[in-house]
């Protein structure tokens, strides 16, 4: 009777070990706490580890001579993303003697496809958050403080005209504050909660590249002074 009961028990935690290993191959998750550089390519730009609001966090830099509507980007390399839930920190505002209509923009891309390929432009999907409008005095600023784009096809500009409204939300950020970022992606969707809220500020119901999959990267406008903290990728396989 004792072998039954035994064998019984090494059954049930053979078969316990085999399911949790399974979750664990169907839901990965990798977190970096972006306090190096290990495991970042920074591309049109520069990055350094700096002191910011109490904390040990990845600083974007731009180039000496950025162009006028140039993006930074740190690669998370490696990456290979689907679906799944991205989490992030983030803290931007203008930087110094930046124009005039700069408003901090920070944020992420996922699904990013060619960078560095000479023969095709880069393919991903955006989605950011500009700081100085969460709190501004004019309405319809506030109402563009979540952007989502999708390059080269689709950038802001245009689903602004073409879609007034649907693209971009408003979201209540303080600028120069840590802020955190979670997006939600499944197939075509995708969904940006702000600061922990139950409820997502910006819903994306058709990504401008489909279904389809690609790296991971932090993201900032060279006019922006840009700090990274806590990412976290969680893929659904």
């Amino acid at each position: 009777m004792r072998k039954v009961i035994t064998l019984a028990l090494l059954t049930g935690v053979v078969f316990s070990a085999i399911v949790l290993f399974s979750q664990a191959k169907e839901t990965p998750v990798v977190t970096m706490p972006l306090d190096s550089l290990r495991g970042i390519e920074v591309v049109d730009g520069k990055g350094e580890i700096a002191d910011y609001r109490g904390r040990r966090a990845l600083h974007l830099l731009p180039p000496e001579h950025p162009s006028d509507d140039a993006s930074m980007l740190g690669v998370v390399t490696g990456s290979d993303f689907h679906d799944g839930t991205i989490e992030l920190e983030v803290a931007g505002t203008p930087r110094a003697g930046a124009p005039e209509d700069s408003r901090g923009f920070i944020g992420l891309v996922f699904r990013a496809q060619d960078h560095g390929a000479r023969d095709r432009a880069a393919r991903e999907e955006i989605v950011y958050l500009r700081p100085t409008n969460g709190r501004a005095a004019d309405q319809l600023r506030r109402n563009h403080s979540a952007q989502y784009e999708s390059s080269p096809d689709f950038p802001w500009h245009r689903l602004r005209k073409e879609s007034p409204g649907v693209y971009e939300s408003y979201v209540d950020l303080d600028a120069g504050a840590w802020t955190k970022m979670k997006i939600v992606v499944s197939g075509t969707k995708a969904r940006l909660y702000v600061n922990g809220a139950e409820q997502p500020c910006l819903i994306v119901n058709d990504l401008k590249l489909g279904d389809t999959h690609g790296m991971v990267a932090l993201w900032a406008h060279s006019t922006t002074d840009a700090y990274f903290s806590n990412l976290r990728i969680g893929t659904a396989k």
